[in-house]
């Protein structure tokens, strides 16, 4: 549901997945989505509005490339905030 262009945190899908306080339980079931997933993992960041891949490692470059061709902007290694999605 998180559309193009805006990205949300693990925290905030758990809680709009009824497991408020379970981002951990979301970051553990996008590491193991099978190969060739649709589910657009890559906007899903940390609550610092960071990726959560070490910068400069193959899954930080790949998110990140994702997320700027979708028009999302950085400051540095944060996610600037009008990109974060409201659910609403």
């Amino acid at each position: 549901m998180i559309p193009g262009g805006r990205v949300a945190s693990y925290g905030q899908i758990a809680t709009l997945a009824g497991m408020p306080g379970k981002a951990r339980l979301v970051g553990r079931t996008l590491r193991y989505l099978p190969t060739g997933s649709k589910l657009p993992w890559h906007r899903v960041i940390n609550a610092r509005r960071e990726i959560s891949f070490p910068p400069g490692s193959a899954g930080y470059v790949r998110q990140r490339s994702r997320l700027e061709a979708e028009g999302v902007e950085f400051v540095g290694e944060r996610v600037v905030k009008t990109f974060l999605w409201d659910a609403g």
